[in-house]
């Protein structure tokens, strides 16, 4: 018998899958709002928020700190970095994975706010 998943766990988890999903649209030229990535996606969304970790505020899964640790991971931070140093163009492919990191963001960022606000508009009280 286990005992309940810590927190800790599940957020490796969704980050682990949403970097996997991150490079798969990237590898494959295929969008994240459309399915079945979005459905993935929004899969790992509803697992996350569900485990209390999305707060926009200090969540270990809100979009902003999703965005910095794919970003860490992918060597974009520290690309960014040079790249600013430098006074050179973002590497394509670091380009490429930005944009999609973006959209994902964007998107996580929207849930957020109508996974939110769902009371409001649904005649429940918070």
């Amino acid at each position: 018998m286990t005992g309940p998943v810590s927190e800790q766990a599940v957020t490796t988890s969704v980050l682990d899958e949403l970097e996997k999903l991150v490079q798969h649209a990237q590898k494959e030229n295929v969008p994240l709002e459309i399915d079945p990535q979005r459905s993935q996606l929004f899969e790992l969304f509803v697992r996350a928020e569900g485990a209390g970790l999305v707060d926009e505020e200090e969540g270990p899964l809100s979009a902003d700190e999703i965005c910095r640790q794919l970003a860490d991971r992918a060597g974009l931070t520290e690309a960014a970095r040079l790249s600013t140093v430098q006074q050179a163009k973002l590497p394509a492919e670091h380009l490429s994975r930005m944009r999609v990191l973006w959209s994902m963001m964007r998107m996580w960022m929207e849930w957020t706010y109508a996974w939110k606000r769902w009371s409001e508009f649904h005649g429940e009280k918070e």
